[in-house]
């Protein structure tokens, strides 16, 4: 019997990457994100998944993960810079990953070219029983010969149903580790290349939670709300703090979300930052492990 990856996976990755596809023409100076946040996560619903599997994701030049508009945003994209889209769609619980650096006036061709040629390699490199430290190689290699270093402190991740984070990292550098790819796993591959030192630091702010599901902490009436609100409606995705906004009346939701952060009733994703602020390019697909290689659900009609 042939292994093949479940039709809803490759139904998500097809959604998130007509999604992507679509909002890179809208990415702009002078736009506001949460303008380009809405859109991407309005566009995860009418393309036809059947949630959103995590907040886009806008990081701009030395951000390098974890932005996501708060309420109200007025921030803008500059005139020139790399601004990386960072969505996530599910249909069923199978999750898709896909990531794309938008070069705003093309004075960044080296970071983006070498983002999305250590993601080709990588995706080369994917066979069943591979190690994972191979995988890395093949990213750190591709990003050295631009010049660029790959971020080492972030990695691409297992998928499995409802877990975006699911055990197995895959490393953008090679190293000595001996767990492998297995026949039928599914993975989010995403290099991160940067003319900074490639590391991470976490900023003040986190605009993206998750909740711990098996936290009992006693709360505040108004905390509890919102607790509640949180998990019914997220369970175990991550959730934008926007999200709750207007969801929940007579409640200042921001409060209560620090309330609830400070005794670990949910997990905030503070903004990271590259540790020199240099500046950062990613590209990222979800795949499949199948028995001659990698199969790409988020593949983009205008790809290869």
């Amino acid at each position: 019997m042939t292994v093949k990856p479940h039709p809803d996976f490759m139904k998500a990755g097809k959604v998130a990457g007509k999604v992507l596809s679509f909002i890179e023409g809208e990415v702009k100076p002078g736009v506001t994100i949460l303008k380009i946040c809405k859109l991407a996560e309005e566009k995860i619903m009418e393309f036809g998944a059947s949630g959103i599997a995590f907040p886009c994701n806008v990081s701009i030049n030395n951000e390098a993960a974890h932005y996501t508009s708060p309420h109200a945003d007025t921030k803008v994209f500059p005139n020139k810079g790399l601004v990386k889209i960072d969505i996530g769609a599910h249909v069923n619980g199978y999750i898709s990953d896909t990531a794309i650096t938008v070069d705003l006036d093309g004075s960044y061709e080296k970071f983006i070219s070498a983002a999305k040629d250590a993601l080709e390699a990588a995706i080369e490199t994917v066979r069943p029983e591979v190690r994972l430290g191979e995988v890395g190689q093949s990213i750190e290699r591709t990003i050295k010969k631009q010049g660029l270093k790959p971020i080492h402190q972030l990695s691409g991740h297992q998928l499995k149903p409802w877990i975006l984070h699911a055990g197995k990292n895959v490393p953008n550098v090679g190293m000595k580790i001996s767990s492998a790819m297995n026949l039928g796993e599914t993975y989010a591959i995403e290099p991160f290349a940067t003319n900074g030192n490639g590391t991470i630091k976490s900023g003040q702010y986190s605009f993206i939670f998750s909740n711990n599901m098996q936290n009992k902490k006693k709360l505040d009436r108004d905390s509890l709300r919102v607790r509640n609100a949180a998990r019914q409606m997220f369970k175990t995705l991550p959730w934008a703090g926007r999200w709750l906004h207007g969801k929940i009346t007579g409640v200042d939701v921001d409060v209560a979300i620090k309330a609830l952060q400070r005794s670990g009733v949910i997990h905030g994703y503070p903004v990271l930052y590259e540790g020199k602020d240099g500046m950062v390019s990613q590209f990222e697909h979800s795949v499949f492990v199948g028995p001659e290689g990698a199969i790409v659900s988020t593949r983009r009609d205008n790809e290869l």
